[in-house]
């Protein structure tokens, strides 16, 4: 049997059974008889052991009691946002070099391969929810890189709601189902954006056709945060990641969401993105992406009409044009969802050398909580999944805690010490911003909000030229606002939002919303 191979494959010194080096376990090493998890032999899988055959089930049925414990808790709790979604693998390639900007490793030598897992997922709704739902979509890939692995956390609008981190709880709670009832109702969400004037720019985007993506294969990707690159002397300059499709990005109208899946089998026509991408996968056919960048010099971010900083800001194309960099092929499913597409967790902090945050509020304050999130989703040492592992070799002290899987034979697990002799990295200037910070404690939104202008010049040049997309655009925003509870209060901010985007749109959309409530 297999397991008898194993064992034999053992050592014995001075009477002792020795072990190799631990590998994680698979599959390939199961044996060919059932046992517990601990390798006790199970002798029956299908009756519970009971005193006579029409007797109670008794306690010291440990396969039972092991069984339903270990069912009742195969689920980790279910992610608070991003809770939808699947991941694929497969590689980087860099097709243009950007060491003038970047240290980074797999940023240096066209043609380097760096490994990747991507997840794709909806943001608001839970795991069981439509992947046709009007919804913000997220764009996460870990890039497995020679000097540690790097975390590029982002959505499919290259904007947010809001600029500050302290709002995204009340955030996430206006976009979740009302607790009362468990429906998402759009007079929660107008009312604390009713506050957040700055969010008028993405709902240009969500209630414009961008907010229902045809499928992962077409969905585009965005930093969204402002982060830095960071050159092999320390220079730093302002950087967006983008993330472009090949073919193009693709959308469906409301009208369309139910033909596009009708040809699906009926348990896929909710996971029809998911479908399309795993299967596409699996017949041979990669799913590509270019991977682009566009860059501020630091000493020029105050000379705009808007912040740099501002996640609620787009920095326009025509000022800083986007520069190719690689692109991203996804050519491989993950062997087990629960173990890789479940269990991948990424956190923005995440960095290589040469890659760094900024003063983003909102990239701060997501430093943070999103490795916060995973610690209590999936564990202390969720770090130590296979599918968070870095592929590089590396060494800490971070012993202990929950599920600490790593056998370590050491006697030194503090640093510094004179028994073992761990350096820190030398190149502290690549991995730590210099930039000068100073200021006063303050509590204040940022001196230059420009909240309008953008939404505005997108409305009119993209949305207003297009009849029917107008309408449709318009119909959103009229839905939201004349649900029942969506009261004067609430409408007539939004009349002013609308207007100061603009003035014919703000007039019609006032028009119509009264014409639907007298």
């Amino acid at each position: 049997m297999v397991a008898e191979r194993l064992y034999r494959q053992h050592s014995m010194h001075n009477g002792h059974l020795e072990t190799p080096n631990w590998v994680p376990p698979t599959n390939h090493t199961n044996t060919d008889e059932l046992t517990t998890n601990a390798g006790q032999r199970v002798h029956s899988n299908r009756f519970s052991c009971t005193a006579g055959p029409r007797g109670p089930v008794l306690l010291e049925d440990f396969q039972l009691i092991e069984k339903v414990a270990q069912f009742n808790r195969e689920r980790q709790p279910e992610r608070v946002v991003h809770a939808r979604g699947m991941t694929a693998k497969g590689y980087f390639e860099l097709t243009h070099d950007i060491s003038h900007l970047s240290c980074a490793d797999l940023f240096t030598g066209v043609g380097k391969r760096t490994p990747v897992a991507t997840r794709l997922s909806t943001v608001i709704h839970e795991k069981g929810s439509p992947e046709t739902m009007r919804d913000v979509r997220g764009f996460a890939t870990k890039f497995y890189t020679q000097e540690g692995n790097w975390d590029l956390v982002g959505n499919n609008f290259p904007i947010f709601f809001i600029r500050d981190g302290i709002q995204f709880p009340d955030l996430v709670h206006a976009l979740k189902p009302n607790p009362k009832s468990h429906l998402q109702e759009g007079w929660r969400i107008l009312d604390f954006l009713s506050s957040h004037p700055e969010s008028t720019h993405i709902l240009t985007w969500l209630l414009d056709d961008n907010g229902i993506p045809a499928d992962w294969r077409s969905l585009e990707g965005f930093g969204v945060n402002t982060y830095t690159l960071v050159d092999a002397q320390g220079k730093e300059t302002l950087v967006k990641f983008h993330w472009k499709p090949e073919g193009g990005a693709k959308f469906l109208t409301d009208d369309q969401t139910d033909a596009h899946t009708a040809d699906l089998p009926p348990p896929h026509r909710h996971s029809h993105a998911t479908a399309g991408l795993y299967n596409s996968i699996a017949a041979g056919e990669a799913a590509v992406w270019t991977f682009h960048i566009q860059t501020i010099a630091i000493e020029d971010q105050d000379m705009f009409d808007f912040d740099p900083l501002d996640d609620t800001k787009i920095w326009p194309e025509d000022q800083f044009p986007l520069q190719p960099v690689g692109k991203m092929v996804l050519d491989e499913n993950v062997n087990n969802f629960h173990s890789e597409s479940e269990s991948i967790a990424f956190a923005p902090g995440i960095f290589v050398a040469g890659i760094n945050g900024s003063n983003d509020r909102l990239l701060q304050s997501r430093m943070h909580a999103y490795a916060d999130a995973q610690r209590y989703r999936i564990g202390d040492n969720y770090l130590l999944l296979p599918i968070n592992q870095p592929k590089c070799p590396y060494h800490n002290n971070h012993n202990e805690g929950q599920l600490n899987f790593m056998i370590k034979d050491e006697e030194v697990n503090y640093w510094p010490s004179n028994v073992e002799h761990t350096n820190e990295h030398e190149a502290v200037k690549t991995t730590d911003l210099s930039h000068k910070i100073q200021g006063v404690r303050t509590r204040a939104d940022i001196p230059k909000t420009n909240d309008f202008q953008q939404p505005g010049e997108r409305y009119r040049t993209l949305i207003a030229p297009d009849a029917k997309r107008k309408e449709r655009f318009i119909g959103h925003i009229v839905s939201w606002m004349t649900e029942p509870k969506c009261n004067e209060a609430i409408r007539n901010k939004w009349y002013s939002h609308w207007s100061n985007v603009d003035a014919d749109l703000g007039k019609l959309v006032e028009e119509r919303v009264k014409a639907a409530t007298k």
